[in-house]
């Protein structure tokens, strides 16, 4: 929970507000309390929809929905207004983390856990159904869990069963990997009951196993696999649950059981009145007992009353019950982030001040600890120089600072990390995250708080859908990168049919690119493939090389980590192959080189990073020198993969802040759109602040641009750094352009061959 902001009111309805739960595109939740002291969560909508008739409907029906419902597992409403000027509706506070909060800090919950919760949630869900509603949106963030069972919440999309949706034809209604086949085909106008007890279905295999049954990454992967593919159970091993979960997840409707159905048929006792969590694990209990432990600080914290644009800060005692009651995270360090550092960012430490005195903050959320740490650190320092070079101009006019999170490649730790980033208004933008997982769990927080985002080392082919689009991928996705895989590969008179060996070791990168890469083979050559997809754990590749080779591939092309890598180039070796392979650049690892040996000798890697003069040992890309020299200087070490880019996107960043301050120090003068030389050694033509609303690019008191005006400015640059040309198409927010690297595994190390070859028309 956060401290009220200063536009925050003191009350609503007869409650008085304690804090902020939450905040979304549409509304604000608080924590409030009657005069009677009860606890309530409250959503207020947001005064720009107020008064749309269209919104307006949808909030009283999810409203007339919501009270409908009477079962103690649904969190009932204690409360609501839904015509006054700002709408707002109260439901029951409860304190407990939701399913997705446990099972990523705790893992799967036992059998006789998932049992329980199968069983109370039924019973919600037969509540549910009763009143003649759907909830279609059943999904671990919509359950709470308590000491005496769990509670579902969240009615925002329920309707009648019967009912007309207020949506637009073929949209999918709900959540991506918890939602049934019926809804992910674009039917969710006609979805009923039975789409609930399969997202319930869904909802017990993530719990029980810690994944969704049909696999996580890019929406319309996670749709068609919903639709077609079997739901992956393994590690389900109680038999009856398992059969269990089989009806529920059943592709047909009809085959489906119902809630009420499922009560009966699971035997295991619920807690009765009065219960301890002894349903849950000890430490899950414990999570509860200490989220439950915050809620008896409330009765000291006073309410905030608004009187003045500023608000003093909360004492440190109640910052530390926030924090806590926030996400039972104590302090920022162990179990929440491995490092947390804010410092100017001079050569020698000092932060230096600018003529104005305004200071400044550029957000660093990486990977410092996890699989990907290298890139992470890589990164990391690549914003560290960037700011550096700004804060060595003499005519600065503001100084830059660096602040750094370390989500350790956790997608839970990573959303905890984004949101206290949403949280510092200092907070410029954010570079990062490091890894895909990670970038889809934090997007949400980014996007809600309208903070500018860019990853360079996320490259997922798409990502969950985006209210206020601050996300920039400013690198190209793995469909950008089979273009150059799939040129390097056919287009050449030897090359006919290109084998493409997709190994589900190497997870949602390896599935992509080697999606990409064999769905663009024809449209991009006269050529075909061959593609097979091995099991995750798969130790002898050599039969699967077998069938490519007999097959008549020409070319292979290996997707997957650096351990599978190795094992498909010792296969590959030991056959009479003499043609051209490659790997995704996520092989491109010491471990690879180390396990193939002499067998790596030859293959070749489409990178979408540069090389500097790090990552093969050799002279770098050109104009990339003084970068080179000062990443020596100040780490003692030349820049490894990533860093470079890392560098240009704070340039971009810090030339687009400046060139705010700087229109609004002159009046309002935008820029010209002729060149003007970049802050971090780059040059950036074109940019305006225009697309952003008149109160978005209104700056604060102190001069610093509003957030949405710096969005539509990154959005609308156009950059030119030394690893790349920076701009952005304006309908994804993605990279425009195919550009990247190519290099070769020689001698043991990795040499670098240049830019990734284009084709000629």
């Amino acid at each position: 929970m956060d401290a009220l902001r200063p536009g925050d009111p003191a009350r609503i309805g007869g409650h008085r507000l304690l804090g902020r739960l939450g905040a979304g595109g549409m509304g604000v939740v608080y924590l409030g309390r009657t005069e009677a002291g009860a606890l309530a969560a409250i959503k207020v909508i947001l005064p720009e929809y107020a008064g749309d008739e269209d919104f307006r409907t949808r909030f009283r029906r999810e409203t007339e929905a919501a009270r409908q419902v009477d079962s103690p597992w649904a969190v009932p409403v204690t409360g609501a207004d839904t015509e006054s000027e700002t709408p707002w509706l109260a439901t029951e506070f409860v304190p407990g983390p939701t399913l997705s909060e446990v099972v990523a800090r705790c893992g799967p919950l036992p059998t006789r856990s998932v049992h329980v919760l199968g069983r109370l949630l039924s019973r919600a869900l037969t509540a549910v159904h009763g009143a003649g509603l759907v909830h279609r949106d059943v999904k671990p963030g919509n359950v709470l869990l308590t000491a005496d069972g769990p509670r579902l919440i969240d009615f925002g999309i329920a309707r009648a069963a019967e009912a007309t949706a207020l949506t637009a034809t073929g949209l999918v209604v709900g959540t991506p990997g918890f939602l049934p086949p019926e809804q992910a085909t674009g039917a969710g106008a006609g979805a009923g009951p039975e789409g609930d007890v399969f997202s319930l279905g869904c909802l017990l295999a993530y719990a029980a196993t810690g994944r969704p049954p049909f696999g996580s990454g890019a929406v319309d992967a996670l749709l068609y696999r919903t639709v077609h593919d079997e739901p992956d159970l393994a590690g389900v091993d109680d038999p009856a649950l398992r059969a269990l979960l089989g009806e529920c997840l059943a592709k047909d409707p009809a085959a489906r059981p119902a809630a009420a159905d499922l009560d009966t048929r699971i035997a295991e006792d619920v807690p009765g009145d009065g219960a301890s969590a002894d349903w849950l694990p000890e430490d899950v209990a414990r999570m509860i007992a200490e989220r439950s432990a915050a809620m008896l600080a409330l009765p000291d914290i006073e309410a905030t009353v608004n009187t003045s644009a500023t608000t003093p800060a909360p004492a440190p005692a109640r910052r530390r019950f926030l924090a806590l009651a926030a996400g039972g995270a104590v302090a920022l360090g162990a179990g929440t982030f491995a490092a947390v550092r804010l410092i100017g960012d001079e050569p020698d430490g000092r932060s230096g001040a600018s003529p104005a005195g305004r200071r400044w903050v550029i957000g660093v959320h990486a990977d410092l600890t996890g699989a990907q740490k290298a890139a992470g650190r890589a990164q990391e320092r690549g914003v560290r120089l960037a700011v550096d070079r700004f804060n060595s101009r003499t005519d600065k006019p503001f100084t830059l600072a660096v602040k750094v999170l370390d989500d350790g490649g956790d997608p839970a730790r990573s959303v905890r990390v984004a949101e206290e980033f949403a949280r510092d208004r200092d907070v410029l933008a954010v570079i990062g995250p490091t890894g895909d997982a990670a970038t889809g769990a934090a997007l949400p927080a980014y996007d809600e708080a309208v903070l500018p985002l860019l990853t360079v080392s996320s490259l997922q082919i798409s990502y969950p859908a985006r209210v206020n689009a601050a996300f920039f991928q400013a690198s190209p996705s793995y469909a950008a990168l089979s273009m150059p895989i799939v040129n390097r590969l056919l287009l050449r008179p030897d090359v006919e049919r290109l084998g493409v060996l997709i190994d589900r070791s190497g997870g949602q990168a390896a599935y992509q690119a080697g999606y990409a890469t064999n769905l663009m083979t024809p449209s991009l050559t006269t050529g075909t493939t061959h593609p097979r997809v091995v099991p995750a754990g798969t130790s002898d590749l050599g039969p699967v090389i077998a069938d490519l080779l007999g097959h008549r591939s020409d070319a292979l092309f290996y997707a997957g980590d650096a351990a599978g890598g190795a094992r498909a180039a010792r296969a590959l070796a030991a056959t009479p192959f003499k043609g051209p392979s490659m790997a995704q650049h996520t092989v491109m690892r010491p471990e690879f080189l180390e396990r193939a040996g002499e067998t790596a000798e030859g293959w070749e890697f489409i990178a979408p990073f540069t090389d500097a003069g790090g990552v093969s040992g050799e002279p770098g890309v050109p104009g990339a020198a003084d970068f080179v020299a000062a990443h020596r200087k100040r780490f003692g070490a030349a820049p490894a993969a990533w860093s470079a880019e890392a560098y240009d996107v704070t340039g971009l960043v810090a030339q687009e802040v400046a060139a705010l301050v700087g229109s609004a120090t002159k009046g309002g003068a935008g820029p010209t759109g002729s060149p003007t030389a970049t802050p971090s050694g780059g040059t950036s033509s074109g940019s305006t602040s225009s697309g952003g609303t008149p109160s978005a690019g209104t700056p604060s008191a102190d001069g610093r641009p509003g957030r949405a005006a710096l969005v539509a400015a990154i959005a609308a640059s156009r950059y030119e750094g030394i690893s790349r040309t920076y701009a952005f198409d304006e309908e994804r927010q993605q990279l425009v352009g195919q550009d990247a690297h190519l290099y070769r595994a020689e001698g043991g190390r990795y040499r670098y061959l240049g830019p990734a070859p284009k084709p000629k028309s």
